[in-house]
């Protein structure tokens, strides 16, 4: 079977370590003919989200999933990009003005499961690669080992919960803000 491919096009950074400035970690993910771009951050360009993509052989049109981590702005502005994708988040499927709800999986090799804790409406994705299972899990974890104790989470227990659960089903971990890590 084959596996999906992750890659991170723009790694994140938050404000407490950059001046004020804040990005998610905007990654892709490619399987079953599906183009998938998780969290389209808040750049300072647009363009450099596109010379991203150009170096991977794509450009925004074949971009056919957007998929939001959770609703806090920094992950989401610049969905816009990507007019012709069909958007996943907690509540479902939307196409256009269309909504229907998620079932289990959106291919063999991708699933999501709800992380509540940062914020009411986290998800994660956790994809099969040949390397092993990749959570991309929005602010579940900011960076590797940061923070501690999260300042904005909407519930610390079920943040704790969910990091717990992320750690247990991956090998690898994309978090909000930061480079990729071993679980």
């Amino acid at each position: 079977m084959t596996k999906a491919k992750v890659k991170i096009l723009v790694e994140g950074y938050a404000s407490a370590d950059s001046g004020g400035h804040s990005c998610s970690t905007i990654s892709l993910v490619r399987d079953e003919g599906l183009n998938i771009i998780i969290d389209p951050g808040t750049l300072p360009e647009q363009k450099i989200l596109i010379d991203k993509l150009n170096e991977e052989g794509l450009s925004p049109s074949d971009i056919n999933v957007v998929y939001i981590t959770h609703s806090h702005m920094d992950h989401y502005r610049n969905i816009g990009m990507f007019p012709k994708a069909k958007t996943l988040d907690y509540w479902g499927w939307w196409e256009s003005d269309v909504f229907s709800d998620y079932e289990n999986s959106v291919t063999k090799n991708i699933k999501l499961i709800k992380t509540p804790g940062h914020s009411y409406d986290g998800t994660t994705m956790l994809v099969t690669t040949e390397e092993g299972t990749v959570a991309i899990c929005g602010d579940v974890f900011w960076k590797e080992n940061f923070p501690e104790r999260d300042p904005f989470a909407s519930n610390s227990g079920l943040l704790k919960q969910s990091r717990s659960e992320v750690l247990k089903l991956a090998d690898f971990i994309i978090p909000g803000h930061g480079k990729m890590f071993h679980s």
